[in-house]
């Protein structure tokens, strides 16, 4: 059997009506192997339970037309297209209970078999959440942690875009075939990813988005990864799916805490409830992973940013004046600055993290340098 019909078969058993990576993987594990599958008998098939429609599926595959919009695109450059049993399949995907039996690669597949550590959250988040999402994965980066995420809007997009900033590889799990960006307007950023990382999909060439798919992406954001670092989430979200699916999946969960009066803060208070690790810096996450990442850089000039204190902007600066050692309370900060609710909270979130101030009972903040 050459590399080439090998190919053919793994992409045929995978793409078969009402084959899902459960089922593939177990008649694999029984078979050997797709041909396997393909040269058993009818007897063999219904002995391990399988369904009459599948099993004729199996006896009576369709041909490689079913097949031709992946094979054509794994013709280009930079395409590539991983198996259960390739050396190069991630090793900690492989160990979650339904791997996928087959991921589409777009970039380098190198960056797969690195340590991962995946940053999601929200879809509509405040400013400053995006702001500690970007710093969180450009530092997360420069420590050698491949930033893996959904390359949704918000969150997603903001800890991809830190860690190519950093100089540093991220990974893109997608709900689509790897032909389809979604959303859109993340042509520019699936670009980056692809020339300076890897796209990923278990879905064919040619799928478009769907909900039921996301939370099977879910699955392999939190698969490939040592951990599932959660910045921003509502109660009800693909991120909490995420974090739970880290958790069965045996990984770490981590989640950074906001303001008690914003909505996109109680889904991390929620996780922090419920056992996840608080994270202030990314030294609390690396204290979680250690031996797994091998800093990119570092050097006295140039030191990780978790290291280094973080200079407040105009807003930022002005708000930390008007805060001193007495509780502040936040009304009183939007009368003396003049901002609104929304964007005052999140700077209150940015200077909390940076430990310039601390929240206390009741809605008030002081200043703690």
């Amino acid at each position: 059997m050459n590399a080439e019909h090998d190919i053919q078969d793994w992409l045929l058993l995978s793409r078969l009506p009402g084959m899902g990576p459960r089922t593939c993987l177990a008649l694999i594990r029984h078979f050997g192997s797709p041909r396997g599958v393909f040269t058993a008998r009818a007897c063999e098939l219904a002995a391990l339970g399988l369904r009459d429609k599948i099993i004729n599926t199996i006896l009576r595959p369709p041909g490689t037309d079913h097949i031709a919009a992946d094979l054509a695109w794994l013709e280009h450059d930079g395409r590539h297209l991983l198996t259960l049993r390739d050396a190069a399949y991630p090793a900690l995907l492989r160990e979650i209970h339904d791997p996928p039996p087959v991921l589409f690669v777009a970039g380098n597949p190198r960056v797969l078999s690195q340590a991962q550590i995946a940053l999601v959250g929200s879809r509509n988040p405040t400013p400053g959440g995006c702001e500690i999402a970007h710093e969180f994965a450009a530092s997360l980066g420069r420590s050698g942690l491949v930033v893996t995420s959904g390359m949704a809007l918000g969150i997603d997009g903001a800890g991809h875009r830190g860690a190519l900033d950093s100089g540093a590889p991220t990974v893109a799990v997608m709900g689509t075939g790897l032909d389809r960006i979604y959303p859109a307007c993340h042509r520019d950023l699936a670009r980056r990813i692809e020339e300076n990382g890897a796209m990923i999909s278990e879905f064919p060439i040619g799928s478009a988005p769907c909900r039921k798919n996301f939370p099977r992406r879910n699955r392999l954001i939190s698969g490939l990864s040592l951990g599932t670092l959660v910045v921003e989430a509502a109660v009800h979200s693909g991120s909490l799916i995420t974090a739970r699916m880290a958790l069965e999946q045996g990984r770490e969960v981590f989640a950074v805490p906001g303001s008690i009066r914003s909505p996109q803060s109680r889904g991390c208070h929620a996780l922090l409830r419920d056992g996840a690790k608080l994270v202030e810096c990314v030294a609390d996450v690396l204290e979680e992973l250690q031996g797994f990442s091998t800093p990119i850089q570092a050097s006295p000039d140039n030191e990780p940013p978790e290291t280094v204190e973080a200079q407040c902007d105009p807003q930022q600066q002005n708000v930390l004046d008007h805060i001193d050692d007495t509780p502040t309370s936040v009304d009183m900060l939007v009368a003396r600055t003049g901002l609104t609710a929304d964007r005052l909270s999140s700077i209150l979130l940015w200077l909390e993290l940076q430990n310039r101030i601390v929240s206390l009972p009741g809605g008030t903040f002081t200043r703690l340098k």
